[in-house]
């Protein structure tokens, strides 16, 4: 049976940089990712990916910004008075700040002056080319 839009898949999976540098994999946490195939879950590239494939096939596939967190967005660097945040902040660390719709979002610090912090709201792999290795390890309809 091959993958369709509404199957619960279980998938190893390993994500590298073009570098080579590993990113995320299943290995890292754990156990195989589990999701349900077309609601929105993953990465609209993943989902292209997977569909069609069979349980127990293997496939390397790469996954462009556009269909993964999309490209890096200069508006979105964004300037703050440097009195809302910790003063032991400095430029490259990574906080995860509360959005007033209450969602949490990763804030890369770019820059810290004595009055304001410039930070980076997009999402870390914002920009970046994703490659994959999967195998699918489990499928139900």
């Amino acid at each position: 049976m091959s993958i369709k839009k509404g199957d619960i898949i279980r998938v190893e999976f390993e994500g590298r940089f073009d570098d080579g540098v590993v990113f995320d994999s299943s290995k890292i946490n754990g156990e195989p990712l589990e999701f349900e195939v077309g609601i929105g879950y993953m990465l609209p590239g993943f989902e292209k990916a997977v569909i069609g494939m069979e349980n127990g096939e293997e496939k390397e596939f790469k996954i462009k910004p556009e269909d993964a967190y999309g490209e890096h967005n200069p508006q979105l660097i964004l300037k703050a008075p440097r009195e809302r945040v910790p003063e032991h902040i400095r430029p490259g660390m990574i906080l995860i700040t509360t959005l007033p719709a209450g969602m949490q979002i990763p804030v890369k610090i770019l820059d810290v002056t004595e009055q304001w912090i410039t930070v980076d709201i997009n999402h870390p792999l914002a920009g970046k080319v994703l490659n994959f290795k999967v195998k699918i390890v489990d499928i139900a309809s």
